[in-house]
């Protein structure tokens, strides 16, 4: 239960700076949970519905991707069974509440750097337009037995200060907008972000639009503090890359 109260703190910090007034299209990136994929992949869904309201997709945004042949499709069990983009949604339907919006959910899987940097580039173009807002979905370090990642750096003092540092570490780095520096410090760490593969395609976006965008991190918080090697936790963190009157954030 601390787990679901910290993402819905931090969840809550980010989506409240949204001004609806200006955005009109959120693309969502999650990682994907369920479902292999080298690609990514979009939803075959006309609309997401949630308790507070719904959200129609936005069609024209899903053809003009599909037209790429990059993309494949995930199908409606896999949308409805992938989480990392879910839990945003009833966020994004109160804040829009009156406000027209369009979502485009787009599942980010097993992809390679080489693709990483080409989803990136693909969507670049997207960041240019001030009224898209892009949502990356993402935790922090798994650590623990039950998640088999266990490093722990005792010049760091305790078990979670080592887990923050190492956190700390990829969010300065993200910061940047270094995503080869990104992609060494996962390789060098094996830090477990399970949204790795996000961050790094949204990292390529930036380097590749036109509009200067700034990103930084809002808050860092753990679910539990590991004092023994037999704890775990989960980390999370928020941040948002702003630039005039765009925000964009994960």
């Amino acid at each position: 239960m601390q787990a679901i109260h910290i993402q819905v703190e931090l969840l809550l910090m980010l989506f409240g700076n949204i001004d609806p007034t200006n955005i009109t299209r959120v693309f969502l990136l999650g990682p994907s949970h369920h479902f292999y994929t080298r690609k990514c992949a979009l939803s075959t869904a006309t609309v997401y519905k949630t308790p507070i309201g719904d959200l129609p997709i936005d069609l024209e945004v899903i053809e003009e991707l599909k037209a790429t042949g990059k993309f494949e499709l995930m199908d409606l069990r896999v949308d409805e069974a992938e989480h990392s983009m879910e839990m945003h949604l009833p966020y994004l339907a109160k804040i829009f509440e009156g406000h027209p919006v369009k979502v485009v959910p787009i599942l980010v899987g097993a992809v390679s750097a080489d693709n990483e940097a080409m989803y990136g580039r693909l969507l670049a173009k997207y960041v240019d337009d001030p009224t898209n807002f892009f949502s990356v979905s993402s935790d922090f370090c798994h650590w623990g037995s039950r998640f088999h990642y266990t490093l722990y750096d005792k010049k760091c003092g305790p078990i979670h200060k080592s887990i923050e540092a190492l956190d700390k570490m990829g969010m300065d780095i993200i910061e940047t907008g270094n995503a080869e520096a990104f992609k060494q410090y996962l390789s060098e760490y094996g830090n477990t972000i399970c949204g790795r593969h996000p961050i790094s395609v949204f990292l390529h976006m930036l380097r590749n639009c036109s509009t200067k965008i700034r990103i930084k991190f809002l808050r860092y918080e753990q679910s539990s503090q590991c004092k023994t090697m037999r704890d775990s936790s989960v980390s999370y963190a928020s941040a948002a890359a702003n630039v005039d009157a765009l925000k964009l954030g994960y």
